[in-house]
Formats: C-alpha cells, structure tokens, sequence
C-alpha cells in the first residue's frame, strides 16, 4: 500500500435501492434478470436480497424511516445508474423486447467493445447491461 493510499477497495460488495413494491421487484431482478433470491438478515423494515454473481442488491421497502423509492427521470444512460454484466446483450435485448420491457437506450456498441443497453427497473433505477467485449 502506497503511503497515499488509506484504503484499498476489494469488490464491490452490494448495492441499496428504496423501493415501492416488492412483488413487481422481485419479478424484475428474479424473473427477468435471472437472479437468485437469498436470505436476508431480519431488520426491522421489509426488504430483500438478491445475488448477481458476487454482488448482492439489497432492496428496501420504502418507509417513514427510509429515501424515497426510485430516482431522478434521466431520459438517457448518461446519469447515476448500476450495470450488471451479462453473457450477450444482444440475446438479452431479444429476450427483453418480447416480454415489452422498453429500453432507455438500445444495444450500443462501446468504443472499448463492450455492447450496452439500458432499461429501468419498476422504481425507475436506470440499469446497464452490459457484455464483455469479444
């Protein structure tokens, strides 16, 4: 470790999001996204987890005590947003498109060659999925 450097970030651990309904949540990130429930600690507000990989995505059941659920209305992939990475979007993008899920921004290209896409999840978090260059 540098004498500059105070901490060295491993991985990303989880992330957080409010939310207004945990049934349509759930659809999303289990039955659309392919993510596996898993147990949740018993806090004393309603939530969930959900393992992506080695990342986990807490959710919380929007409360008195929390944020609101949701986020600002970014009508691009240029604002705050999570990505998940997947094996091919353009399969991804295919399967989405038939169930009516509607894309913030289309498969796209990276200049690093990565392909891309955005949609939103029931709250309105803008998700990226993204697939690794070939």
């Amino acid at each position: 470790m540098s004498e500059t450097e105070f901490v060295r970030v491993k991985s990303l651990d989880h992330i957080t999001i409010v939310v207004k309904d945990l049934i349509a949540t759930r659809a999303f990130y289990v039955d659309i996204l392919g993510m596996c429930e898993v147990p949740r600690p018993p806090f004393s507000f309603a939530g969930q987890w959900f393992q992506a990989g080695a990342t986990l995505v807490h959710t919380i059941l929007e409360f008195a005590g929390s944020d609101a659920a949701g986020v600002g209305g970014s009508a691009n992939s240029r604002g705050h947003h999570f990505a998940f990475l997947v094996d091919d979007v353009y399969v991804a993008a295919r399967k989405l498109k038939e169930i009516g899920i509607p894309f913030v921004s289309p498969p796209k290209l990276r200049p690093d060659g990565a392909v891309q896409l955005f949609i939103r999840d029931p709250d309105g978090y803008l998700v990226e999925l993204t697939s690794a260059p070939n």
